[in-house]
């Protein structure tokens, strides 16, 4: 990596989150971790399936994410589904405490990834979709496949 400023890789996507809810605002934050996590995470990686973030007291947690304990570890290792706190801007934890107070709101992680040697986790606001909405996404998506294949077996004609 000859740029090292601007250097990221991305470890896991909730890619369910973007099924289950309409994505209306993102935030990058930081995560507190632990050795053992940092170790496990850059090896194995991580699952943020069923995780969910939490405002209490004056910060944000993320809840239920997933992080192997790390192979080499020793008995000072991490619990896989412990409460993380999150490291953000006093602004950006009272703009998504609102977000989630009113009705259908909710905040869910997106990506866990490392940019510039830290790890990050890009969160969002999200509102939860109903049956028809999914409906019309995977719709959506079957006639965006269709076109691109007309289009490629067109060109093949050529």
């Amino acid at each position: 990596m000859s740029d090292k400023k601007n250097y990221s890789k991305e470890i896991t996507t909730n890619r369910k989150a973007f099924h289950e809810y309409e994505i209306l605002e993102r935030f990058e934050v930081g995560i507190a971790l632990v050795g053992t996590e940092v170790k496990s995470v850059r090896s194995q990686g991580a699952s943020l399936q069923e995780a969910y973030i939490s405002c209490e007291g004056s910060g944000l947690s993320l809840i239920n994410a997933s992080i192997p304990p790390y192979t080499h570890g020793n008995i000072h290792n991490h619990e896989e589904k412990r409460k993380r706190p999150l490291l953000a801007s006093r602004r950006e934890i009272s703009k998504i405490r609102e977000a989630i107070t009113e009705k259908g709101m909710t905040c869910i992680p997106i990506k866990l990834y490392i940019k510039n040697s830290l790890i990050k986790l890009e969160i969002a606001i999200g509102r939860g979709k109903k049956l028809y909405d999914k409906r019309e996404d995977i719709k959506a998506r079957e006639d965006k496949r269709e076109i691109s294949r007309a289009l490629k077996s067109n060109l093949k004609n050529f």
